[in-house]
């Protein structure tokens, strides 16, 4: 389904500035569908054939629906849509034809042109299910009035309102969720049963009918902590922004649609919602990303202390053998450590590998202790990895690139080259150095309890494969390659998630 940018600039000749007026437009106009118990359908006019192409359709949530089937991309000549016709040649709200029948169903249409800066724009569409008509009760005739105003405002380019904030917020209050009509004077006309509830749960007792929502509001309010400075102008109505109220544990989201006829204000629109869940839960959220980081520090303290416990033993024991043990224990603690230190600086379970891997990487070369010059290369980026895959990983490159500086380039020095290539879940992770080569008769996870445990690692931990080899060139090279989880928790298989290794890839071929 193409969106409304792309269904605009294939069928009209519309400017840029008009197209973001329509998406503020219908950024907004489920408010207007509820208000009006009506589907609306945005017209737009089709340069191809001199008629009308459908380029939005926003369905009710508080009445049934007229179209089942989306009608946006929907081609219509001139004719054939009478009240579009009219309203954009008359450029005024055209309602004045019988109900038609669709699918059985009467259905009262009225158009609406969109004028942005005095020029129409637009079309907009409302389709009323007549098939449920009833005698409308104060609700109900509120609501449309309200529509009605919001309507005759597209028709005359004072609304969508100019400047007014277009970010979503979570909780941001729709028509259902509560209703107060304001009248100029910011004192309340009517309130739907929602909204009462929502103002006696502030604590509010008493008829709220001709008193002032900022009246009513202001002394409830919690004095302790800070006050939103935009709250008067929206209990007011005077400015088309959002704020929140805080009182006796409630938390209301309320938002403001100051109302206009003529350039003249003549009252306002107030949704409001109680979003006291939704804040408790996102303060529970908080909490808990606090005490995990707090942990993660905690634990990257302890290891540290560990790492730097193990450096004071290696220094006091007069066995090389039983120093340079205690050394790799030390460089293989300090790995984990920084892995954890990094999570407690983040506000989730995952980490920048890439930022680790420059740690890890710096950190293996400086304990390594070598005699002569090496020089490190990255090469393609690992991305974002859970802690899960992250202290393995990280552990699995420090035990690599320790044993290129320390076995392949001990004797002249050289480059090591760390080189990542990442597709969706599947990782291949490669370390390669141009030094001695691989010894005769080497055997993974035999020689060495550094290859021991990163065979451990890739093969158990991970439930992956290294591939150790000798490249034409001379060096060594070694592959791992894994499927690491996603970051947003979901593990299903991607799909093409497979990598393939090749010159093509940027990962050395014949690995």
């Amino acid at each position: 389904m193409p969106t409304l940018s792309e269904l605009v600039a294939a069928n009209t000749d519309l400017e840029a500035a008009d197209v973001e007026w329509l998406h503020l437009l219908v950024g907004d106009w489920q408010m207007i569908s509820d208000l009006s118990f009506a589907d609306l359908v945005l017209w737009v006019p089709d340069r191809a054939s001199d008629g009308w192409v459908a380029v939005a359709h926003c369905r009710p949530s508080t009445g049934p629906t007229v179209y089942y089937d989306d009608v946006v991309g929907t081609h219509v000549p001139r004719g054939r849509r009478v009240q579009v016709d009219r309203a954009w040649d008359l450029r005024r709200i055209c309602r004045e034809r019988d109900p038609e029948w669709h699918d059985d169903v009467p259905v009262r249409e009225e158009a609406v042109p969109v004028v942005r800066r005095d020029r129409v724009i637009a079309v907009v569409a409302r389709h009323t299910n007549l098939a449920a008509a009833r005698t409308p009760s104060r609700l109900e005739l509120t609501y449309l009035q309200c529509a009605d105003d919001l309507a005759r405002m597209i028709s005359t380019g004072e609304f969508p309102v100019a400047g007014a904030p277009t970010g979503s917020r979570r909780g941001a209050p729709r028509v259902g969720d509560g209703l107060i009509r304001l009248d100029r004077d910011g004192r309340i006309s009517y309130a739907s049963p929602n909204a009462l509830s929502a103002v006696h749960r502030l604590g509010y007792v008493g008829d709220v009918l001709d008193r002032s929502l900022a009246e009513i509001v202001t002394p409830l309010l919690d004095q302790s902590g800070p006050v939103d400075e935009s709250l008067p102008l929206v209990l007011s109505g005077r400015a088309p922004w959002r704020s929140e109220v805080e009182a006796r544990g409630t938390t209301l989201s309320l938002r403001a649609i100051p109302l206009a006829a003529a350039a003249h204000r003549i009252g306002a629109l107030v949704l409001l919602r109680d979003v006291s869940e939704l804040r408790r839960r996102e303060r529970e959220l908080l909490t808990k990303d606090a005490t995990i980081r707090e942990v993660h520090h905690r634990v990257k303290n302890n290891l540290q202390t560990v790492a730097a416990l193990l450096r004071l033993q290696a220094r006091r024991i007069p066995s090389e053998e039983g120093r340079a043990a205690l050394q790799e224990a030390m460089r293989r603690v300090a790995t984990i450590a920084l892995v954890h230190e990094t999570l407690s600086e983040g506000l989730g379970e995952t980490v920048d590998f890439d930022d680790v891997v420059a740690r890890v990487v710096k950190l293996a070369v400086e304990l390594a202790g070598a005699q002569a010059p090496v020089a490190v290369k990255r090469e393609g980026r690992f991305g974002e990895l859970r802690a899960e895959n992250a202290t393995p990983l990280a552990l699995v490159l420090t035990e690599l690139v320790t044993n290129a500086v320390e076995h392949g380039l001990a004797a002249g020095g050289g480059t090591v080259t760390v080189i990542a290539h990442r597709e969706g879940r599947s990782l291949r992770a490669v370390v390669k150095d141009d030094g001695a080569g691989l010894p005769e008769g080497f055997s993974a996870g035999v020689d060495g309890l550094g290859t021991q445990i990163v065979q451990a690692l890739v093969g158990g931990e991970m439930r992956g494969r290294i591939i150790w080899t000798t490249p034409p060139e001379g060096g060594t090279e070694v592959s791992v390659e894994v499927t690491v989880h996603r970051v947003d928790g979901d593990d299903e298989p991607d799909s093409g998630g497979t990598v393939s290794g090749g010159a093509g890839d940027g990962v050395p071929a014949g690995v």
